[in-house]
Formats: C-alpha cells, sequence, structure tokens
C-alpha cells in the first residue's frame, strides 16, 4: 500500500493518492494565438499541427519553457497525444480516464479527439476532464488540446503580482499565462472516492468527510482505517447511504491525556497519521476503489491577544514568499526544489511561512506538512472592484479553502492582501461589505482556522490583525513597545502607510477587549548591494556591506521581539525575487549571511550547532563560515 505520509513528494494530489497515475508533463506541442483565430478555425481537432515546442508545466513566459516569451500573448494553444496503451495497459475495461490540471492560468478549455471534455475558470485551482466518452472508438491514437485565455491588462481577473505592462517593475513580475502546475492521468472506477477531507479534534480524533463520484446502485461500504506507523488508532466500516460520507473516527489513544502530545502535529514535532480509505461492495466484500491519505492532529485559534497552537500560546516566526522562482517563474522545477525551499526556511530560523499573492502548488504544502512548517494561505489578488470581479473570485477563493483545507500545515486564511481589489475600501459600503462576506465565507467553508479580511491594514472583520511597515528598526521598537504605543497605532494613528489600521466597531472593541493577536506581518525588506545589480533592483533599505546588513537585520528583528504586545511577525522576505533583492537569500539560494547567524538573528537564540556545519540552504551545498 502506497502510504501518503512517506511518498516521495512527487504525486500532484498528496491528500488523495492511488498507486497507479502517470504525468503528463514533458513535451508538449505549442501555439500562440494572438488573433484569436484557433476557435474559428478549429485548432482543437486533432488534424491540427501547432508549430512551436513548450515543456509542461513551465509557462510560455518562462525559461524553463524553452520559449522565454515575456510578451503580451493573452491566449495560448496546447497539444499531445494520450499515450492510451500506457495510461490503461489492460483497456479502460469500464474505467473512466481521467486527465487532471494542477492550475491553468486563467480560463481553461480542453477537448480530446475534437470534444470539449472540460472548461474551467480560476489560474490558482485544480480541474479534471474526463475524456473517456470522447475517446473516438478504433482510432490508433488520441488527442488532448488545451487553450488558456489569460488577458494580462483584466484587472478584475485574480492575477496577484503578474505585471499588467509588458516589463516588469516595483514589485511586479512577468505573468504566467497557461498550464503552470502538473499534468497527470489515471484510470479509476466509475463508482469511486473523489474527495476526502479531514477535520482534527486532538481530544476525540478525526473527522472525516469522503465525496463519492455518485450515489452507489449496490450496497457497499467505506472502510477507513488510520494508522501512526505500524500502530491502528481508528478503523472504521460505515454503510454509505449517500454521495457524502461523514465519518466520526474516535481514538481510544487520545483517552490517556498524558499520552496525547506524541499524536499532536506542530512544526517542532511534524507528526502525521495514516488515512486509508477502501470502497467496498457489501454482498461480496471486494474493493471498488481505495486511496490513501493522511492528517494531522492539531489544531489553531486565537485567545486573549495570542495566536494558539494546540491550545497552547505560540508565538509566529513568519517570512514572506513570493514563491516566483527566475527559471520556472510561479512553477516549479520539481518536488525536490519545494521540498529544499521548506527544509531552507525551517533552518532559517523560522517556523511559519506566508505565501504572498499566490495559491502554491499541492506538493509544496505536502513538505510543509511532513517537515513541519506553519504556513498563511493566501490568493492572488484582482487590481478592481467590480461585480465581474467579486464573481469571478468567490468560486475561486471556494476552490482553494476546500482544496487545502486538510493540510495540517494550513493555519490562517488570507483573501485579501493590502486593500488589492478594494481600493476605497474605507469609503465605500459596497467593499466593506465584501471583504465581510469574503472573511464569513472562509468561516463557513472552514470554521476550524484564523481569518484575516484584509492583510496589512484596513481590517473589516480579522481574527489576527496584520500591519505592514518598513520603518526604521528605532521607529518599530517605539511604536509596539506596549499596549499605550500600540493602541495609539491600532485606534488613533495611522499605520505607516498612511492607512487606517480598522474599519469597524466590532474590529475594535475586539482590540480594546485584548482578544485579538497584533501580528508585524511585514517588515523589514533590506537589499544588500551586489557587484551585478539586477536592472531596478531595490528594497525598503539597503546596506552596502555584509556586516551593515546584519547590523541593520538584528536590529528590525530586536525590535519587534522587544514588544509586549506583538504575538508574531512575518519579514519580508524569504529570498531575492526579480527586482525585489531584498531576500536573506539571493536568487540563486545563497544565503547573504551564514545560515547560522540569521538563524540567530531570527529567532533571537544561539544556534548550537558546531562551526562549521555543513547547510541544506542554497541549491548547493554550502559550509558555514
Amino acid at each position: 500500500m502506497l502510504r501518503a505520509t512517506t511518498q516521495d513528494g512527487d504525486y500532484p494530489r498528496p491528500l488523495m493518492c492511488r498507486e497507479q497515475w502517470s504525468s503528463l508533463d514533458g513535451t508538449w506541442e505549442f501555439a500562440s494565438d494572438d488573433a484569436e483565430r484557433g476557435l474559428a478555425e478549429h485548432w482543437f481537432g486533432d488534424a491540427t499541427d501547432f508549430p512551436d515546442r513548450i515543456e509542461v508545466p513551465f509557462p510560455p513566459e518562462s525559461p524553463a519553457s524553452g520559449l522565454g516569451r515575456t510578451g503580451f500573448h493573452p491566449v495560448v494553444w496546447y497539444r499531445r497525444e494520450l499515450p492510451i496503451d500506457e495510461l490503461a495497459p489492460d483497456g479502460l475495461d469500464g474505467r473512466r480516464l481521467l486527465v487532471h490540471f494542477g492550475a491553468v492560468d486563467h480560463l481553461a478549455r480542453v477537448w480530446c479527439d475534437g470534444r470539449l471534455v472540460a472548461v474551467h475558470e480560476g489560474g490558482q485551482t485544480p480541474f479534471t476532464a474526463d475524456v473517456t466518452d470522447a475517446l473516438e472508438e478504433g482510432a490508433s491514437s488520441h488527442v488532448i488540446v488545451v487553450r488558456a485565455e489569460d488577458d494580462p491588462v483584466d484587472p478584475d481577473q485574480a492575477r496577484g503580482k503578474q505585471d499588467w505592462r509588458e516589463r516588469p517593475r516595483g514589485i511586479w513580475y512577468d505573468r504566467t499565462t497557461g498550464i503552470w502546475q502538473p499534468v497527470w492521468a489515471e484510470c479509476v472506477p466509475e463508482e469511486r472516492v473523489a474527495d476526502v477531507a479531514w477535520t482534527p479534534d486532538p481530544t476525540r480524533g478525526l473527522q472525516g468527510e469522503v465525496t463519492l463520484s455518485r450515489r452507489p446502485a449496490r450496497e457497499t461500504l467505506l472502510e477507513t482505517t488510520v494508522t501512526l506507523g505500524e500502530e491502528v488508532l481508528a478503523r472504521q466500516s460505515t454503510l454509505v447511504q449517500g454521495r457524502v460520507v461523514a465519518l466520526d473516527l474516535a481514538f481510544d489513544a487520545l483517552r490517556n491525556g498524558q499520552d496525547r502530545a506524541r499524536l499532536l502535529w506542530s512544526p517542532e514535532q511534524p507528526t502525521l497519521l495514516d488515512v486509508e480509505v477502501r470502497l467496498l461492495d457489501g454482498a461480496s466484500g471486494e474493493e471498488i476503489d481505495s486511496v490513501t491519505s493522511y492528517a494531522g492532529l492539531r489544531t489553531v485559534g486565537v485567545e486573549q491577544g495570542a495566536f494558539r497552537l494546540n491550545d497552547q500560546p505560540y508565538y509566529v516566526r513568519s517570512v514572506l514568499n513570493q514563491g516566483y522562482r527566475p527559471e520556472t517563474h510561479l512553477a516549479s522545477r520539481d518536488t525536490a526544489e519545494l521540498r529544499h525551499e521548506v527544509e531552507a526556511i525551517k533552518e532559517l530560523g523560522f517556523n511559519s511561512v506566508r505565501l504572498h499573492q499566490k495559491c502554491e502548488d499541492p506538493r509544496w504544502l505536502y513538505w510543509a506538512d511532513r517537515l513541519g512548517l506553519l504556513v498563511w494561505g493566501e490568493s492572488a489578488s484582482a487590481y478592481a472592484f467590480s461585480a465581474a470581479a467579486v464573481t469571478r473570485f468567490v468560486p475561486e477563493w471556494t476552490a482553494i479553502v476546500r482544496r487545502d483545507r486538510s493540510h495540517p500545515c494550513l493555519a490562517v486564511w488570507v483573501p485579501v492582501n493590502e486593500s488589492w481589489g478594494v481600493p476605497d475600501l474605507a469609503s465605500s459600503p459596497a467593499q466593506r461589505s465584501y471583504i465581510h462576506a469574503l472573511a464569513e465565507l472562509t468561516r463557513a467553508l472552514d470554521p476550524t482556522r484564523p481569518v484575516v479580511s484584509n492583510e496589512g491594514w484596513e481590517h473589516v472583520d480579522s481574527d489576527i490583525l496584520g500591519l505592514h511597515d518598513y520603518s526604521h528598526a528605532d521607529e518599530m521598537r517605539a511604536r509596539y513597545a506596549d499596549r499605550a504605543a500600540l493602541s495609539e497605532v491600532v485606534l488613533r494613528a495611522r499605520t505607516p502607510h498612511g492607512r487606517r489600521a480598522l474599519l469597524s466597531e466590532t474590529q475594535e472593541q475586539a482590540f480594546v477587549a485584548g482578544a485579538t493577536p497584533v501580528m508585524v506581518t511585514e517588515f523589514g525588506g533590506i537589499s544588500l548591494a551586489q557587484q551585478e545589480v539586477v536592472d531596478g533592483s531595490w528594497g525598503y533599505s539597503s546596506a552596502g556591506s555584509d556586516s551593515e546588513y546584519a547590523d541593520l537585520l538584528l536590529a528590525q528583528f530586536e525590535a519587534l521581539r522587544a514588544s509586549s504586545e506583538l504575538a508574531g511577525y512575518c519579514y519580508t522576505q524569504f529570498m531575492d525575487t526579480g527586482q525585489e533583492t531584498n531576500g536573506l537569500l539571493f536568487s540563486d539560494g545563497t544565503p547573504k549571511l551564514p545560515v547560522a547567524t540569521i538563524r540567530e538573528i531570527v529567532t533571537g537564540e544561539k544556534d548550537g550547532r558546531r562551526q562549521g556545519a555543513t547547510s541544506t540552504v542554497g541549491w548547493v551545498e554550502q559550509t558555514d563560515s
């Protein structure tokens, strides 16, 4: 049996694994359709031959794609043959052939053998094309075609930091068009497990929700087993009576409160539990379908001004990660690169990461689950407020929450950042209603995690008050020193960016009562001068030497640690990204200071490692000096 907790990280959907699957990444035919002739000329037909070749899943703007086309190409097409003999060597025999797409930016249409099999809008979320009924009978080969539409100047589309001008500048990067997460296929039974979701309860066990592809036409059982290594924690057989099966998996091991700690998940102890789900014929006991998953037993929340993990106050040491890579842009090379990023963030002393303006690849979250790193789940934002922007974003955000809600690493939801897409939040009741509605929608979909309604300022309905402050260390030390100073910032003054911190009476009351944790969730942004300067590079402040950089960095972290009122922080940023040269690492992954030095600055504690210990930070191994 494939154990979801120990698989090598290649599986594109780590929370629901099957033994057999096939990657469709690699070389595809490709064409730009700047004149938008493709639909009228039936480019989706099997006779179409596209002129270029692209390496999927790398966006055409990226060097890794083999194209590097950074100009405006709002419509692109992909084509490749489906190797049916490899995907289903024994034939389909009543099974379904599914082609899964991790993410295609932004509006995707998929054809198989000339028949439309899927339409999906939302550039950050997965979708599936069932190609079974489209496979042309008797054909010697089968063809899948994808059309992706991504308007580079559409302000109503959730696009995050993709620039609407031709060349990137400031905080904006080259665009990511089309396929940018894995494409893969699997043959599955007609009656099958379609989705799983887990809600942990450290006092009792695990709540589950298993969704089937259809309501069973015969007596069917769902057998669920939860294990920690070889130890069976729970096993339950449930009679299936509908498409959605609710599970209540109680662990006898939790009855002894003194034994509970070994089962809990945290960054310091990332214990994962394997979950096997089998769909059985009720009469014969024959297996119809099976998947493996995993869960982490933990709680997150806020109380009395503190962020709490497993019902204990937990100080958040977080770093901002753009998830934008020089060679692949929003995509990644492979799961090894994703694992390395998580390992590097932990080694630098952080226990949390804020994924910024993107919904990251699920394999990244798998490594955060497995290695132990709290994650703030964010989305790319639109730039304008309109009925179109609202109706497009709500289903995309819903799909993000549903996709990631079972990852134990996911600690906080952030639907909107710095009033992006709601630029008149302070004066517009409609925009405030929208932000409030997003926060409440998120809690309805997932009532187990805190929600930040608008990261940085102008909070309408946030469980955590995140403040963005790129001031000098002395200013920050004074601003957050004690309750009186903090109250001046939150209730009376404006933030350093000139915005009000709170926009609702309810938020004010919660802050005054001491119920809402406050964190400085963006600060720092120090650039270190390099011999080779990136065109247009910048930071919120700069240092001319390693020693000056270390002094500035230490002063920033010490200023926030000196506060008696802050529940945590998030440093900007993990790695230099494009012209934003304000990372702790250069863009090639090399640390700007010895890893032990950065870790000591971040944690405020001596590292304790022997001098000269080998570090895993950097794309190549290096030795701390």
